[in-house]
């Protein structure tokens, strides 16, 4: 009976991964970067086709030559937050705009949260 039971908890956490996995595929497409000023720092996301609108190379160096080139640039700010489903994650907060003369690093940010992606337009 206790071999039954466990043997179902076991079942049912493998159901909970396995229905959770294209979620997590999904929310993969987002990479997350921080933003450091001298006053603050803020985290940034980008999805996959943002990145590659921005050209060849590593992904920061093409953050900072768009930068550099057009002296601001615009990117959803996230933060650890809920997700509708009630889960911990990276959500969204608002657009903002980063000023090259306000932005002294970026550097990309690794999470095991999941990351959800920016609301559609």
């Amino acid at each position: 009976m206790l071999q039954a039971k466990a043997l179902r908890l076991v079942i049912g956490a493998w159901a909970v991964v396995l229905a959770a996995t294209p979620a997590l595929a999904q929310d993969a497409a987002m990479r997350l970067f921080k933003v450091v000023s001298l006053h603050d720092a803020v985290t940034i996301g980008l999805t996959s086709a943002q990145l590659t609108a921005l050209g060849d190379g590593p992904e920061v160096e093409r953050i900072a030559r768009k930068l550099v080139a057009d002296g601001q640039f615009t990117a959803w700010q996230y933060v650890v937050g809920r997700g509708r489903d009630g889960t911990t994650r990276y959500v969204t907060t608002r657009r903002i705009a980063l000023l090259r003369n306000e932005s002294l690093r970026i550097e990309p940010v690794s999470s095991a949260l999941p990351v959800a992606p920016p609301p559609a337009r």
